[in-house]
């Protein structure tokens, strides 16, 4: 059974009044547990709409959204769907405001109603799984970190509720290269060390050729395409009439290749790319 299963999920804003507008129509989606998946689109593609519905933040115009087979459209069934599903929203940071860095994380614990050992115990555990130390910043206000490590607490506090999937709506939106670079870092480590479910909202090509093992990728509300990442990038023409790109080392790959290169183009990262390299140039030597 799916982990989550969305069901013919159509948005509507203002329905009825001058300004209606479809944010969404008719979308069917299977996430199966353990999978990472990148959800990309050109802006107003509907993917922060789409992840809003995860978690219940925003409620169907039509359609149902099914978790382990209960829906959670249903009366009553929602606080334990936020539970299962943490979303993790763009500029997270700004929404922090307790006094220190532990007491931000425990908040969402707290509200469970969890014995004071077990919040003190998630808060260790989400910190180490961000790359922050307890012992250095616990104590610390959370407004006097930098960028990077505001994000990161951000991120802690929805790993101190425990849950079976993370979604996270552009989680390098506004960092220097250095913060993006430790930030997703930090998101696959969560992945390789606990299999939690990720659903990952990026328009950096790049992040998604090293992260995800699934792309969805929306247009005008609709899935246009869904496949790995390789099977994605190879419909370059597609993407592109969309408005969208491939890996920059993708499009130089197929640029040597149309030079003459007897190389392989569907490279998208940059370790990929480098073996290939090194692979023609050693047959060239020989």
């Amino acid at each position: 059974m799916s982990r989550l299963s969305i069901r013919n999920l159509s948005y509507i804003y203002n329905e009825g009044m001058p300004f209606e507008k479809r944010a969404l129509n008719n979308v069917s989606l299977d996430i199966e547990a353990g999978e990472f998946i990148a959800l990309i689109g050109h802006t107003g593609s509907g993917k922060s709409t789409l992840v809003q519905h995860l978690n219940g933040l925003n409620r169907p115009t039509r359609g149902e959204i099914l978790y382990d087979g209960v829906d959670f459209k249903k009366e009553g069934n929602m606080p334990a769907l936020r539970q299962k599903v943490g979303l993790v929203f763009q500029y997270p940071e700004y929404q922090l405001f307790e006094e220190t860095v532990a007491k931000d994380i425990a908040f969402g614990a707290v509200n469970l109603a969890l014995p004071e050992e077990e919040v003190d115990a998630r808060v260790r555990r989400a910190m180490e799984r961000v790359g922050l130390s307890y012992d250095e910043i616990a104590e610390e206000s959370p407004f006097a970190l930098s960028g990077g490590q505001k994000r990161r607490v951000a991120i802690a506090g929805i790993l101190a509720m425990e849950p079976e999937v993370l979604v996270l709506d552009e989680p390098t939106a506004g960092l220097d290269p250095r913060g993006s670079r430790e930030i997703l870092s930090e998101i696959h480590g969560i992945y390789e060390s606990t299999g939690t479910t990720i659903v990952l909202v990026s328009h950096s090509m790049e992040e998604v050729a090293q992260l995800a093992t699934r792309m969805i990728v929306m247009d005008h509300g609709e899935i246009r395409m869904d496949g790995t990442p390789r099977e994605i990038f190879a419909r370059e023409d597609e993407l592109h009439a969309i408005g969208l790109g491939v890996p920059q080392v993708r499009s130089t790959m197929s640029m040597l290749k149309e030079r003459g290169l007897a190389v392989e183009e569907n490279c998208i990262t940059v370790d990929e790319a480098y073996e290939e390299l090194k692979s023609w140039w050693e047959g060239r030597r020989a």
